[in-house]
């Protein structure tokens, strides 16, 4: 019997849309020899599964079940799209443990760490982890702009500490641009980090749960034609992105095997994406992303195909590991 998959997408952030371009990705995708796939709207005020003609259908959420036709079904498995909250943040994985319904991210205990840049940070140090010099901001702090250039000094990047497709993120170049860029940062999230620039090679590593394997995707090279990979540059294509990365076979090594080291080391499941930048011949880590973009111009699906990996076994491992 097929199973019935519920294809959680939108959210509450500013990513929903990127979230809802990805979940029909995987909606399209799907092998529907073996799943039964429905479209679901995991919106701020509303939870509603989207039939072929665009009707649409609540969800309960007491249960997750949806009524069509006078017929309740009930899930198998959550494939979770959703960038941001509360799909990349705990909650949709807390809400559907508790109700006993596998999904295909992270556990809600890794999703809220790996979700705030600060507290990742934290805990991948010890394990010898590089990454840029940071300074923590929190918006009822004073600002000292001069405490945070002694610390990271100048170009830095100011982040929100919790958001996602580089929203909240600015390219600080001058003492005068701080202030404002933390604005922009506050808007979407209430606590910052700020980093020292780190000059060198980004480059993003997919690892994923395959045929019961964890497998590092072929390393993708990210040059921006702005300031940085910013908003325009992952999703409007402001950007190159090369895969193979132009970096040595040692490098590309080195920084799949971190990655897959993360991956363990946090038991993390399912599709993921880590980001680093190549500095002084040294990989830096910058974020992880649990609920990676799934989008026609998402890096994630460009690394599977270069693998040799079609996107319906590729969506289709991230069930099997989900179920299991």
């Amino acid at each position: 019997m097929k199973k019935k998959i519920a294809i959680a997408m939108g959210g509450y952030s500013s990513e929903y849309r990127i979230s809802i371009n990805s979940g029909n990705m995987v909606y399209k995708h799907l092998n529907r020899d073996l799943y039964e796939p429905y479209r679901v709207h995991i919106l701020q005020n509303e939870w509603f599964v989207v039939a072929d003609d665009d009707t649409p259908y609540p969800i309960n959420k007491s249960n997750f079940t949806v009524n069509i036709g006078g017929k309740t079904i009930s899930f198998d498995c959550v494939f979770n799209t959703i960038h941001g909250t509360p799909g990349e943040n705990g909650l949709l994985q807390a809400y559907l443990e508790l109700i006993g319904i596998p999904q295909t991210s992270c556990d809600y205990y890794q999703a809220a760490l790996t979700f705030n840049k600060r507290d990742l940070i934290s805990v991948l140090k010890p394990y010898g982890i590089k990454s840029a010099t940071n300074y923590y901001l929190n918006k009822e702090d004073e600002i000292d702009t001069q405490a945070i250039i002694d610390k990271v000094g100048l170009p830095c990047f100011v982040k929100a500490n919790r958001a996602g497709s580089s929203f909240g993120v600015t390219k600080v170049k001058t003492e005068e641009e701080l202030i404002p860029a933390t604005k922009i940062a506050f808007k979407e999230d209430d606590e910052l980090i700020i980093e020292s620039f780190l000059d060198g090679t980004e480059v993003s590593v997919g690892v994923v749960n395959y045929k019961n394997e964890v497998l590092a995707l072929p390393v993708t090279e990210i040059i921006s034609e702005n300031e940085f990979f910013d908003y325009e540059a992952k999703y409007l294509g402001k950007s190159q992105e090369i895969t193979p990365a132009r970096i040595s076979e040692e490098q590309t090594q080195k920084v799949q095997e971190i990655s897959k080291f993360i991956f363990r080391k946090l038991k993390l499941r399912g599709l993921t994406r880590s980001e680093f930048i190549f500095h002084n011949d040294e990989p830096y880590f910058i974020e992880i992303n649990t609920n990676p973009g799934l989008s026609q111009a998402s890096i994630l699906p460009q690394q599977a195909e270069k693998a040799g990996i079609a996107l319906s076994d590729l969506y289709g491992s991230a069930i099997e590991a989900a179920l299991k």
